[in-house]
């Protein structure tokens, strides 16, 4: 657990310094423009800083640091009204929804937003959208963080998803891991309601996390790593302290100075960049990036939102453990 505020600062501290990466350009409403390049980052740092003020103490650096950055990209959205924009004009979509509902779970609100997407949510076409099993659990907690009824029941999707189905084990690699985990993050509020976790796919992850986490660092997937990491800190019940314990000295060490985690692959120090990325103006003295932003970024924030969780659970189970301990004693 030592190694869990550094790299916690460090990837915020990253995140924080490199926020023009975030900025949405001024042709984001138009056709051309690409989402995942645009707002599928800039959603994602809203997502993910959510989870991390809700896991850490008000009043600390983190703390602040995660809510500076909600703050930004909540200016980016124009507080939610260029996304009620991008659902006028893309009624069918569920990408602007899902954006929104990152600001709402942090209390981040528009009224014209939440007017129109009560509507369109109400229709048959939303009820009826297809979709994989995991994106639509997306949905259906979005929609509960937006405050509309979810148009389908959650447990009768999660049954059609990869981990709802107690897949077997050894069929376990990129995709079906991503689709694990995203799975976990939408029936528990991205780690912040564990107690909706079945109690069987509770102990089937309780099996498993180890060895798949083992081989995601064997294979150097730092991302996934994460991911696994921050699924095995929202299991309901005492943390798999054996299993955090463990990994994060090697997720922490394939982070950089600069506080940048690479998506996967071998780790490069700045010396051997060829064309390093540079601090931002105005920011002399951070360190040298060797990863360009758009292979790093999310696995950077990935490693925040897991850290924050991992240090929440663990800090609470041994101040328990101690406080039973001392009761013991008396």
């Amino acid at each position: 657990m030592s190694v869990l505020p550094r790299v916690l600062r460090q990837a915020l501290g990253w995140a924080h310094a490199h926020r023009s990466g975030f900025v949405l350009p001024p042709d984001v409403l138009e056709p051309h423009t690409e989402v995942n390049r645009t707002l599928k980052p800039l959603g994602e740092l809203a997502q993910l800083c959510t989870t991390i003020c809700r896991s850490t103490t008000p009043g600390t650096p983190e703390h602040g640091t995660a809510g500076d950055l909600l703050t930004f990209a909540w200016d980016q959205v124009r507080a939610g009204d260029l996304l009620l924009e991008l659902l006028r004009g893309e009624p069918f979509a569920a990408y602007p929804y899902e954006i929104y509902a990152a600001f709402a779970g942090y209390g981040l609100r528009n009224e014209g937003f939440e007017r129109l997407a009560g509507t369109l949510s109400a229709t048959r076409g939303w009820a009826h959208t297809e979709q994989h099993a995991n994106r639509e659990l997306g949905l259906i907690n979005s929609e509960r963080r937006v405050g509309t009824a979810p148009h389908a029941d959650a447990g009768a999707v999660l049954a059609r998803t990869w981990l709802g189905g107690l897949s077997e084990p050894w069929m376990f690699e990129g995709p079906s891991g991503y689709a694990l985990t995203h799975t976990v993050f939408h029936i528990t509020d991205w780690c912040c309601v564990p107690e909706r976790m079945p109690a069987d796919i509770d102990a089937y992850l309780r099996a498993w996390l180890p060895p798949w986490v083992d081989g995601c660092l064997e294979s150097r997937q730092w991302d996934l790593t994460g991911e696994l990491l921050a699924v095995a800190a929202a299991l309901p019940g005492p943390p798999p302290t054996a299993l955090l314990d463990a990994a994060w000295p090697a997720l922490a060490a394939a982070q950089a100075p600069s506080g940048a985690v690479p998506e996967t692959g071998p780790l490069i120090s700045p010396a051997q960049a060829s064309q390093p990325e540079v601090a931002p103006p105005g920011d002399a003295g951070l360190e040298p990036d060797p990863y360009p932003f758009l292979a790093c970024y999310h696995s950077t924030l990935v490693t925040a939102f897991a850290a924050a969780l991992s240090l929440k659970r663990l800090t609470a189970h041994r101040a328990d453990a101690a406080t039973a301990d001392t009761g013991a004693a008396v």
